[in-house]
């Protein structure tokens, strides 16, 4: 299943993602510049903060509560389209789903 992280500048990430794998792990995997996930994904840094478009916003869930707090610490311009890729679980319905990478 692919995925793909714009970068600053446009440039584009592009990468298998196997079921399962939440996002910010994928996204460290394939060297994608912007996303440390400093807290590996225990929902308590932001460091993966990302945008995900209108299109894709209800397939890739809703944001829990502790997420929403988590994100009004976030870099960058927070939207509603804001999640944290940790909290962003690859699954067939995601494929091909685009993500605005902001730092």
């Amino acid at each position: 299943m692919k995925v793909t992280w714009v970068l600053p500048g446009e440039e584009e990430v592009v990468a298998d993602v196997a079921a399962g794998l939440n996002l910010m792990e994928a996204a460290q995997n394939n060297n994608v510049a912007g996303i440390q996930g400093e807290c590996g994904g225990s929902l308590s840094c932001a460091t993966c903060h990302v945008h995900v478009s209108d299109a894709w916003r209800e397939k890739a869930g809703e944001k829990g509560e502790f997420e929403e707090a988590m994100l009004d610490m976030a870099d960058g311009e927070v939207s509603d389209g804001s999640r944290l890729s940790c909290q962003i679980i690859m699954s067939d319905d995601l494929d091909g789903i685009r993500l605005t990478v902001l730092t």
